[in-house]
């Protein structure tokens, strides 16, 4: 670990290194923002060969047979186009390696960027944030959230108004105990369903803003609901008690304040939210019916391939019995909430009682409660495997017979098609042709046109035939297929566990300890000091006003542009880490109120940040988009970036100007700050 001299130092900056990795630091975050994929073009002979190997292995099913006709129409490209991801996850990771490759950080940037340093210990961030996000979403899989938005719609009656405000409410008290992400998963499916079913919500932007702007609010209250709030505690030795103390003023006064605006004046449009919402009815015979467990596959029969399919009357009342007659799971939900009550009181009350998260990590207390959650999960999976497998069975039966249904009504409608041409086909019930891609195969030189106008013009037979040893060796068992019957019997056996387990943010491991790294690079190439050197100018100049409105207005800026809202937090901690460095060398004392008035304001700024300008400024930014196209609700990025500037202004504002009040009330302007 570098020394105190070393890590003031900024003469360093002008080396090559130095530049090179905080080109290297841009040009990451530049991707975070704007993912792209790049194209690699392979000798086919080689992913051939890659093939062939994964087949003989019986990793993969042996590809199968083109038939004749393609062969004597089409030529083999020379090469095979792969697409490899650049993204949150690759970016960060390619950039470690490259400046690992380059000797700009060693073993210690490494193993401070992912073991710890200065307060900061990464992994046991990343352990406490998903076994607590395990019990969160197995608490959301026992249908809870969905059952408690359904009653708050009850609640609310016909009255829009009324009705946007409940869900307000419900929405940012939610996320203040369990955190975004799972509110964000259920809610915004949640709202993406009830605007579906009402006659005359025309767009439903007003209300998924609302509460993905209010889920983000109340994410800054508890260090539990948002993996940024840990991270800045833990660099500042705060204590979860007095964190909160902090900023539920502000954010409570956001939330009073933001509520009306959105209602009254960002979204004052009856199309939008209208004064009377007008739901469709659901019929008797779904009401009478019994609720299924949508984490069990197939559970739904059909019903989920015809959402998929279209956005038809037949989706929306499908939509309609998925709101109006909610899965509620009466124990999982009851166990998951007392085991996250029971876990959020043990770490505060443990936090309050020693010194230092050091000696007592909080996933001391979230580790054993997510393993009660998970045996619970399997235990209740495992006694009711045989009703879970029957419900699987007939939906998957009932799917089954729905695709070979359209499969026939499919192939008659081609055989007519080619009759009518003067045709003749033979066609081979049950086997189904496969038609390469445009990607593997060319047109041989001297024909011309389709390989389908061909036949028709030609009017010759089309013959479908499949080897029977291709056949057999199609049938044999690889590690891919033992794989996906292994899933499947999960899903049929734990639905709840094994729904728990994909919901997971896996993606922010590898994406965190990463961009952890590369801001110890930057540390130990002279580039934090330098930030911290202009950080402490502008304080100097400008007080605990611009203390505050500074590092809200940088944070807010810099979680659409420094890797997310996590990748922020990072960077301004380590920022503000060394400008007490500074500090302390000189001996010239920063005092109680400048200091907490930088820490708060970056708490406020980093959770609202999330709704600013780019999806990217927040990883639950990213779920909240996928979520919504999987809904037939697209969101522009242009859309997303006009609608959150408003929001976010007022936002931070709000919370800006309260928190000025609430320093000068509370903390001192002549003490100085004494690092914990």
């Amino acid at each position: 670990m570098a020394d105190t001299v070393d890590e003031l130092d900024t003469s360093v900056i002008k080396t090559w290194r130095s530049i090179v990795t905080l080109i290297v630091f841009v040009l990451t975050n530049i991707v975070v923002l704007f993912p792209f994929h790049i194209p690699l073009w392979v000798p086919r002979f080689c992913a051939d060969a890659y093939s062939n190997a994964l087949s003989a292995l019986r990793i993969v099913p042996p590809p199968r047979s083109r038939e004749s006709v393609h062969r004597r129409r089409f030529a083999v490209k020379p090469w095979k186009r792969l697409n490899f991801p650049m993204n949150f996850i690759t970016a960060p990771l390619i950039a470690d390696l490259f400046l690992l490759a380059i000797s700009a950080i060693g073993r210690t940037e490494v193993h401070d960027g992912t073991v710890g340093s200065n307060n900061i210990f990464p992994i046991d961030i990343m352990v406490f944030f998903i076994t607590l996000a395990y019990i969160a979403i197995s608490i959301d899989a026992s249908g809870l959230i969905r059952y408690l938005a359904f009653r708050v719609l009850q609640k609310g009656g016909n009255n829009g108004h009324r009705l946007y405000i409940y869900l307000y409410v419900f929405f940012f008290a939610l996320t203040a105990f369990i955190g975004n992400d799972t509110v964000i998963l259920s809610g915004t499916a949640f709202l993406a369903y009830m605007t579906r079913i009402s006659r005359n919500i025309k767009d439903p932007k007003a209300w998924i803003f609302a509460q993905f702007s209010v889920a983000n609010v109340g994410s800054a209250i508890l260090v539990s609901s948002n993996p940024t709030n840990l991270v800045l505690t833990g660099a500042f030795n705060i204590k979860f008690i007095h964190y909160t103390a902090n900023v539920i003023v502000p954010v409570l006064a956001t939330v009073i304040v933001l509520g009306p605006f959105l209602l009254f004046i960002v979204f004052a449009d009856n199309d939008l939210i209208p004064a009377s919402i007008e739901l469709h009815e659901l019929d008797e015979a779904a009401r009478n019916r019994a609720p299924v467990n949508p984490n069990i596959p197939h559970a739904r029969g059909t019903a989920d391939e015809i959402e998929l399919a279209d956005n038809s009357d037949e989706a929306n009342n499908l939509s309609l019995e998925e709101i109006m007659n909610p899965f509620l799971d009466k124990g999982g939900a009851a166990f998951g909430a007392v085991i996250m009550a029971a876990t959020l009181i043990t770490i505060l009350a443990l936090n309050a009682a020693t010194d230092t998260t050091k000696e007592h990590p909080v996933f001391w207390v979230t580790l054993p409660a997510a393993f009660v959650m998970f045996c619970w999960d399997v235990s209740f999976g495992w006694l009711n495997r045989e009703k879970t497998r029957e419900i699987a069975r007939n939906g998957r039966r009932e799917v089954e017979e729905a695709r070979a249904k359209r499969a026939i009504e499919a192939e008659e409608k081609a055989r007519l098609a080619v009759l009518k041409q003067g045709g003749a086909a033979d066609v081979v019930s049950g086997v189904k042709s496969e038609v390469p891609s445009s990607n593997d195969y060319a047109p041989t030189p001297g024909l011309s046109g389709s390989p389908t106008s061909e036949k028709l013009a030609e009017k010759e037979p089309v013959v479908l035939r499949i080897d029977s040893a291709q056949a057999r060796q199609d049938d044999r068992p690889t590690l891919a297929s033992l794989f996906a019957e292994s899933y499947q019997w999960c899903q049929e056996t734990f639905p709840t566990v094994t729904a728990v387990l994909v919901h997971l943010p896996w993606a922010l491991v590898p994406f965190a300890l990463a961009m952890f790294v590369l801001v110890q690079a930057l540390a130990t190439k002279g580039w934090i000091p330098v930030f911290a050197h202009g950080w402490d100018h502008w304080v100097n100049k400008t007080g605990v006003v611009g203390a505050i409105g500074g590092m809200g207005f940088l944070s807010v800026i810099m979680c659409n542009f420094a890797g997310t809202n996590i990748g922020t937090t990072i960077l301004l901690c380590r920022v503000v880490q060394v400008w007490i460095k500074l500090h302390e060398r000189s001996g010239v004392p920063i005092t109680q109120r400048t200091f907490w008035a930088t820490v708060y304001s970056m708490a406020v700024g980093v959770n609202y940040g999330a709704f600013s300008t780019a999806f990217s400024a927040s990883l639950a930014g990213l779920l909240w988009r996928d979520i919504l196209t999987r809904k037939y609700i697209p969101v522009r990025s242009s859309t997303f970036a006009q609608v959150n500037l408003k929001i976010i202004a007022v936002a931070m504002a709000v919370g800006c100007a309260v928190l000025v009040g609430e320093m000068y009330i509370t903390r001192s302007g002549t003490d100085a700050y004494q690092p914990g």
